[in-house]
């Protein structure tokens, strides 16, 4: 047998869910023993048969991932409750296996696989997509590419209503219908100054503050997830800026943009030119164009 063709028999039985009580199944891939195929791939030794051996990988791998998934989506934990987040983490990580050599990819698909099985937020659909998206959101601003960032002189011999400025891989711009990015900051604000004695309070805080959003009517939030210095920050903005930074990243001209974003707008017509030139000063001196 191959390296490669060992590795992956292993990693089919080591990516199979656990039981309730965290321990490997009696049934392995395909529905045979799970002795079975252990004894087939894995040497005993002393102390432990080859099921017991494959055990404790199946055992780290999903104590691991679900680590990750509860440290990458803790709003959206604080909203679902402890017990039910991670059941629906078991779930969907069963379906949607890491594929990646980094755990920082593993919740990149969460938000697709709620909308197909929203059973798991029902009630709170609305608020948990939200939540869901702004949490990966954070993650791809903190680590996602740069681009060299445009320098002013580089525009001199370029004609504005010809210029297509394209947007940092990095900015996230999101359209939200709750206030998430406050209730994430209280959440991870909690979590931090919590130990185990003070576990179950802390809990019932932030139930207490997932509720107070969740009743709140749901209006249009226009978000931008960024990075200054290796540090995620959230930015809320109006609906023309989000047009115009929207319809910059589509591909249109900077003119095209400008017409997209006020079709609609209430901003009076005399005071819009000041109104872009603000927000383009602010968007270049934060790094978002290249």
């Amino acid at each position: 047998m191959s390296l490669a063709s060992l590795q992956k028999a292993v990693a089919r039985a080591v990516m199979q869910p656990l039981t309730r009580n965290e321990h490997m199944r009696a049934a392995g891939p395909g529905g045979e023993s799970m002795r079975r195929y252990a004894a087939r791939y894995i040497k005993p030794n002393n102390r432990l048969t080859s099921f017991e051996r494959l055990e404790i990988y199946n055992r780290q791998y999903w104590f691991r991932v679900l680590g990750s998934m509860a440290e990458d989506f803790p709003g959206l934990r604080a909203i679902l409750g402890e017990h039910r987040f991670d059941d629906m983490c078991r779930a969907y990580l069963a379906e949607c296996p890491s594929q990646s050599f980094t755990l920082r990819n593993l919740g990149s698909r969460l938000e697709a696989w709620l909308r197909r099985n929203s059973r798991w937020i029902r009630g709170k659909k609305v608020l948990a997509l939200d939540m869901a998206r702004l949490e990966w959101a954070d993650v791809e601003a903190f680590d996602g590419e740069t681009e060299p960032v445009l320098r002013p002189e580089e525009l001199d011999a370029v004609s504005v209503s010809k210029l297509r400025l394209r947007v940092q891989p990095y900015v996230q711009l999101l359209e939200l219908h709750y206030p998430v990015d406050d209730l994430v900051l209280q959440v991870r604000k909690d979590e931090e100054g919590t130990d185990f004695a003070s576990n179950a309070v802390s809990e019932k805080h932030r139930r207490m503050k997932v509720q107070a959003v969740a009743t709140l009517k749901p209006q249009k939030i226009f978000l931008v997830v960024h990075r200054i210095d290796f540090s995620v920050y959230f930015r809320r903005i109006e609906r023309a800026e989000y047009s115009i930074l929207k319809a910059l990243r589509a591909g249109k001209s900077i003119t095209g943009a400008i017409e997209l974003a006020f079709k609609a707008s209430s901003i009076p017509e005399m005071e819009r030119a000041g109104y872009v030139r603000h927000c383009f000063e602010t968007w270049a001196a934060l790094g978002w164009f290249c």
